[in-house]
């Protein structure tokens, strides 16, 4: 039974943190980050072809972090795998025992290392949920039985801060209507519109991780300015770290601080690093 599940259910407040499998076959790096971030978190999201980039398959990945004794949420993308594809990797997740999924749509393979690579994109996000919520009362997408059914936790991203807010909130409750029972939402800059969005939320019975990256360094905010579609760092925020005296030590006390205040508003926090792996434990523990 998903762990994840069972917390969010009973009201407590979740953290989750991230890992990417590594691009080649050492996953040397990715348990070292395994071991840094598992005391501290209830479960880890292992990343899909992050940036549409290759690595190593979250499939595989996930059961690796699995073995290591820590909850994975499985992050399948519809951006390389058709609709069999997409299906028989949902099933190969159960028979590994990944019970936790988040399904996105996916990067444009155009900003990533492969540039002409084909961008499947057969289903979307929304899509995909449906289909796991299927194989969950035990079909298939075409309503075929199948041999066994699953039992996933789905779950999917949103973006709060994105406009027009009653765009964004139609494809959330399309989501919630697919099977989607947690969103982790991209990073949280303003806390106005966090309580926007999980005050919404709420009543469909959806809960709501909150993400929160650490902002390291000036050059990671002029990437994400500048290549991250739909999320632009505030320019009050910007100029913080950009005239700290250390920026990666500015970036764990801004991070702290968003952590305290997401606790009074959301269902969890989603830690997004950014290789400042060590700090998450100081991060949490400063803003209980």
């Amino acid at each position: 039974m998903s762990r994840l599940r069972d917390m969010l259910s009973a009201g407590e407040f979740v953290v989750t943190g991230e890992v990417a499998p590594p691009k080649g076959a050492d996953v040397t790096a990715m348990r070292a980050a395994v071991e840094l971030l598992a005391p501290h978190c209830h479960a880890l999201n292992v990343t899909d072809n992050q940036g549409a980039s290759l690595h190593l398959a979250s499939l595989a990945a996930s059961r690796i972090v699995l073995d290591m004794g820590i909850e994975p949420i499985f992050q399948q993308t519809c951006r390389d795998r058709n609709r069999l594809a997409l299906q028989s990797d949902l099933l190969a997740a159960w028979s590994l025992g990944l019970e936790n999924v988040l399904v996105v749509t996916g990067d444009d393979p155009r900003a990533g290392d492969h540039p002409n690579a084909k961008g499947v994109f057969d289903l979307d996000s929304t899509q995909l949920a449906e289909i796991a919520r299927g194989m969950n009362e035990g079909h298939d997408m075409m309503d075929r039985p199948l041999a066994g059914a699953t039992d996933f936790f789905i779950g999917a991203a949103m973006f709060p801060e994105a406009e027009p807010w009653d765009v964004q909130l139609a494809r959330a409750e399309q989501k919630i209507e697919a099977g989607v029972r947690f969103f982790q939402t991209q990073a949280i800059f303003d806390m106005t519109r966090l309580k926007r969005a999980v005050e919404a939320l709420r009543p469909h019975g959806a809960k709501v991780i909150a993400g929160v990256l650490v902002l390291k360094s000036p050059r990671v905010i002029d990437f994400i300015n500048e290549r991250l579609a739909g999320l632009m760092v505030p320019d009050a925020i910007a100029d913080r770290i950009r005239s700290a005296d250390d920026p990666a030590e500015e970036a764990i006390v801004l991070a702290t601080e968003q952590v305290r205040e997401i606790r009074t508003i959301a269902d969890g926090v989603h830690i997004m690093p950014l290789g400042l792996d060590a700090a998450v434990g100081r991060i949490l523990g400063n803003s209980s």
